[in-house]
C-alpha cells in the first residue's frame, strides 16, 4: 500500500558525471518516483545539470537540495532558476540555503554574521523576481534593483533549508517550504513540522512543503549500513546547524538518524514521518552492497 508522502531520489554523492546524473533521473522517472534531487556542493553546477537533464527526462520534478545563496545574487539566482524552468517545462523545485560558516566565511570570504537577516532580504528580492516583478531592495546585506524576464517560465516553488526556529518561521511566513538534511524523526516531528506549519498558517500560507532528506538503507546488516553512513557523513555531525538537530534526537551522528533496517522496519519509520506531517522524503540511498541498494530502491518504489 502506498504512503501519504511524496518520495524522491537524491542522487548526490553517487553520481560523478553528467551522463550518470541523467541516467539516474531517467531511472527515477521510469520507476514512478515523484522527484529527483541533487545538491550544490563542490562539483558540477546543480541548476545547469538539472536544466540539461530536464531536456532528456521529460516528466519528473527536478530539485536542488540545496543551492547556497551567498555566492549568487538574487537576480542571478532568479535568472538561472527561470532558465531551468524554461528548459524543463516548469519542473524545478528551487531549494536554497545558507550553507555553513566554515564555507561562506572561511572558504569564500563572505560575512556570515547575520544569516537570518541575509535570507530574509534575499527572499524579499528573489520571490518577486521569480514572479516577473520589479524589485527595489536596499537592505543591510542585499541590494537588488530591477527585474528578470525569461519568457514562458513560471515561478518555481522555493524551498528554504531551515532548521533553527527563526529560519523555520521565515520559511513558513514567506510561503516557502523547507528541506532538511540529517534531521531525525524526533527533531522533524517535534520541532520542524510544528514550527513551520504554525508560521505558514499565521501568514495565510497553509500546507508548506516539508521535505526530509535522510540516508536510507534496507539491509540484513544494519550495523554495516550505519557504519557506512558514519564514515561517509561524519562531517555533518560537526556542523552547528546539524549538530543542534542531532542533539534533539539524542544522536551522536548521522548514522543514528539514518533510516535503516529490513523492509518492514524502514517502511514503519517512513510512515511515522508521513503521519507526523512530513510531506516529502528525499532518499539518499547509502548501502553497503548492490543487493542492499536494490532492496532499498524496490521498497521505496513499492510505497509510491
Amino acid at each position: 500500500m502506498g504512503i501519504d508522502m511524496r518520495i524522491g531520489i537524491n542522487g548526490t554523492g553517487s553520481l560523478s558525471t553528467l551522463d550518470e546524473l541523467i541516467a539516474a533521473a531517467a531511472r527515477a522517472e521510469a520507476d514512478g518516483f515523484d522527484s529527483f534531487w541533487i545538491a550544490q556542493i563542490f562539483g558540477m553546477d546543480a541548476l545547469t545539470a538539472l536544466a540539461v537533464a530536464g531536456r532528456e527526462v521529460p516528466r519528473i520534478e527536478l530539485g536542488t537540495a540545496v543551492v547556497p545563496t551567498y555566492p549568487r545574487h538574487p537576480m542571478m539566482m532568479a535568472g538561472q532558476a527561470l532558465t531551468v524552468q524554461a528548459a524543463t517545462s516548469d519542473r524545478l523545485a528551487l531549494g536554497i540555503g545558507l550553507s555553513h560558516k566554515i564555507v561562506i566565511e572561511d572558504l569564500w570570504g563572505y560575512s556570515y554574521a547575520k544569516p537570518v537577516r541575509h535570507m530574509r532580504e534575499y527572499l524579499e528580492a528573489l520571490l518577486p523576481l521569480l514572479r516577473g516583478e520589479s524589485v527595489a531592495v536596499t537592505g543591510e546585506d542585499i541590494t537588488c534593483i530591477g527585474s528578470v524576464d525569461v519568457p514562458g517560465a513560471a515561478a518555481p516553488d522555493v524551498i528554504v533549508a531551515a532548521l533553527g526556529s527563526q529560519m523555520l518561521k521565515l520559511a513558513g511566513s514567506t510561503g516557502c517550504g523547507t528541506i532538511t538534511w540529517c534531521t531525525g524523526e524526533r527533531a522533524l516531528l517535534d520541532h520542524v513540522v510544528p514550527r513551520i506549519t504554525a508560521a505558514a498558517e499565521a501568514a495565510g500560507h497553509p500546507g508548506p512543503r516539508i521535505v526530509a532528506g535522510l540516508p536510507v538503507c534496507v539491509t540484513s546488516d544494519p550495523d554495516a549500513a550505519r557504519a557506512l553512513v558514519a564514515d561517509q557523513l561524519a562531517l555533518y555531525g560537526g556542523l552547528p546547524s546539524y549538530r543542534a538537530m542531532l542533539d534533539l534526537d539524542g544522536a551522536e551522528g548521522p548514522a543514528d538518524v539514518a533510516i535503516v533496517g529490513d523492509e518492514a522496519q524502514v517502511e514503519t519509520q517512513l510512515r511515522r514521518l508521513a503521519d507526523g506531517g512530513v510531506t516529502e522524503f528525499s532518499a539518499v540511498i547509502v548501502a553497503p552492497s548492490s543487493e542492499d541498494r536494490d532492496r532499498t530502491w524496490q521498497l521505496l518504489r513499492s510505497l509510491l
